[in-house]
């Protein structure tokens, strides 16, 4: 049996998590926009391109929301926010202020992020989905995190590209998930399995769903999978 972590963290944020787990295999970061091997290669590579992403960035400005990228597995950011600080601890990353993110990001980015109020991302969600159809993908980890990612990266289609290269088929995939970040995985899997809690299109997209940490949902997706 092979366990991939599948995390929205970026690499540098993942590893701790993978090696405290036991874990060696390829890890799936950045919202499936990378998979990456535990020694820093690079198995997948989505990013959002520097025109779309200044999009996002732009709408941000504009709304005085804090919006962050990535470049060199670095956190970048323009202005020395506390949403920036809060992501930082979290994610276990340091913060660069870059003044200008159109001078700092690359070509790419793996993801944007809008860090705010739950509240906030709530009213940002469904008009940030309806912007960018059909260009990025738009979905929370978190309540505070709105987080982009290139259409052609989500986590289904990073474990789509991890069992073909593993060998497993699609019907013995079995993914685990309570965020909006994780529905397109757990749909995608043979058996999909949501924490009960979970926002309404995880639910919809799972087979089953199992109670949340301290409450037996591991022992209970273990029986599953022994049925």
């Amino acid at each position: 049996m092979n366990v991939i972590a599948c995390t929205g963290r970026p690499f540098p944020g993942a590893v701790p998590w993978v090696k405290r787990l036991g874990l060696d295999g390829p890890i799936v970061c950045y919202q499936g926009a990378e998979v990456r091997t535990l020694d820093g290669g690079v198995l997948l590579d989505h990013g959002i391109r520097h025109d779309l992403a200044m999009e996002v960035i732009r709408y941000a400005r504009e709304r005085d929301l804090h919006v962050q990228a990535y470049r060199h597995d670095e956190l970048i950011v323009e202005r020395d926010r506390p949403e920036a600080h809060i992501y930082a601890k979290h994610a276990g990353m340091e913060i660069h202020v870059v003044g200008d993110l159109d001078r700092a990001m690359g070509p790419t980015t793996p993801k944007l992020v809008i860090v705010a109020t739950p509240q906030r991302i709530e009213a940002v969600l469904p008009e940030a989905r309806r912007r960018w159809a059909g260009k990025l993908n738009v979905a929370t980890s978190v309540p505070e995190y709105l987080e982009f990612t290139s259409v052609e990266s989500d986590k289904a289609t990073a474990l789509q590209f991890l069992c073909g290269r593993l060998g497993v088929a699609q019907a013995e995939a079995v993914a685990v998930g309570d965020g909006r970040n994780d529905a397109s995985m757990i749909e995608w899997a043979g058996l999909g399995v949501a924490i009960e809690g979970s926002p309404p299109e995880v639910i919809e997209a799972a087979d089953r769903t199992i109670p949340g940490p301290g409450h037996g949902g591991i022992q209970k997706l273990a029986e599953a999978l022994l049925q």
